[in-house]
C-alpha cells in the first residue's frame, strides 16, 4: 500500500469519520483474520476516534479486525464501563490500545477480562491504583494552554470541560503538522472533563496483562520522564521515539501497527 502523504493523513485523521468495523478491510492479506485478535483502539482527551484512521487501514490490510471506541471523556469510571461494554461484545482475543487519557481507561477496562491478551500504550497514562491523569502529567504544559468552560451534566449540576486553545494546539498536541493543520484539528477536538482527568484509577490491568509502550520523547502534554517511569513500573516492552510530540502516531500510523503486531505475536496461545 502506498504510504499516504502528511496532508492525506491529517485529512483522514481530523476530518473523515472512522467507522469502527469488525469486518476485515478490502485490502486484507491472505492470512485468515480468524487467527488474529480484534484490535480495540481508545483515543484520549482533545481527540476522537478518527485519529486512528490510517492505523485501522494498516490493520485491515494485514487481516486484523479493528474497533475504534468513541471514548466519552466524561469520567474515568463511566468511560471505563463504556469500554468494558465494547469489550464484552467481542468474541475472541483482544489487543487493547490506548493513547493519552485512553491509557487510563484501558488500564481499568481490561482488569479481570481474560480475552484481553495485551495492552498497548501510546504516550499514555498507565496509572497505579489511586493515581489520576493529573498526578501523572505533572510537569507538562497542559495547565497553561487549556480553557475551562462550565457545562451542565445529566440529572443536574455542572462539570468543567477543558479544551486546548487553538493557538497552542500544535505545541501541546501534535508538532508534526503545519500550523493550519493544527488549527483545523483544534477546531474539531473533543473536550475532556476535570472529573475524567482527576479521578483516581482502580486496580491496574498491567499487573496481570503484558504491555507494550511507545514513549514520545518530545511530548509536551505527558512528560517523557513520566512515560518512561510508567512503562518501567508496568514492565512494558518499550519503544522510544526521540522528539515525537504527544499525537505523533497520527502522522506515523505504522508505529501503532508495529506494536500491535509485536504484542499479538508475543501473546499467541
Amino acid at each position: 500500500m502506498t504510504a499516504p502523504s502528511r496532508r492525506t493523513l491529517l485529512l483522514g485523521a481530523a476530518a473523515v469519520p472512522v467507522v469502527a468495523s469488525l469486518a476485515v478491510g478490502e485490502a486484507a492479506s491472505a492470512e485468515s483474520s480468524s487467527s488474529k485478535p480484534t484490535v480495540v483502539l481508545v483515543h484520549g482527551a482533545f481527540a476522537d476516534a478518527s485519529g486512528w484512521n490510517w492505523t485501522i487501514r494498516k490493520l485491515h490490510a494485514s487481516g486484523y479486525r479493528a474497533v475504534a471506541v468513541a471514548n466519552p471523556l466524561r469520567a474515568l469510571a463511566s468511560d471505563t464501563e463504556y469500554v468494558k461494554a465494547v469489550l464484552a461484545s467481542i468474541t475472541g482475543p483482544v489487543v487493547l490500545v490506548g493513547h493519552s487519557y485512553g491509557g487510563a481507561v484501558i488500564t481499568n477496562a481490561a482488569a479481570g477480562n481474560p480475552n484481553v491478551k495485551a495492552l498497548v500504550y501510546i504516550a499514555a497514562f498507565a496509572p497505579e491504583e489511586g493515581e489520576s491523569a493529573f498526578d501523572l502529567s505533572e510537569g507538562g504544559i497542559l495547565p497553561e494552554v487549556v480553557d475551562a468552560v462550565e457545562v451542565p451534566v445529566p440529572g443536574g449540576g455542572t462539570n468543567v470541560e477543558l479544551s486546548i486553545r487553538a493557538g497552542e494546539f500544535r505545541r501541546a498536541f501534535i508538532d508534526e503538522v503545519t500550523s493550519a493543520e493544527a488549527r483545523a484539528m483544534a477546531a474539531m477536538q473533543r473536550p475532556v472533563t476535570l472529573t475524567a482527568l482527576g479521578s483516581p484509577s482502580g486496580p491496574p490491568a498491567w499487573k496481570t496483562i503484558p504491555s507494550w509502550y511507545a514513549v514520545f520523547g518530545g511530548d509536551q502534554a505527558i512528560p517523557a520522564a513520566s512515560q518512561r517511569s510508567m512503562a518501567e513500573r508496568a514492565g512494558s516492552t518499550v519503544s522510544e521515539y526521540a522528539g515525537a510530540s504527544h499525537a505523533y502516531f497520527v502522522t506515523r500510523p505504522g508505529l501503532v501497527f508495529d506494536l500491535v503486531r509485536a504484542a499479538d505475536r508475543a501473546t499467541r496461545d
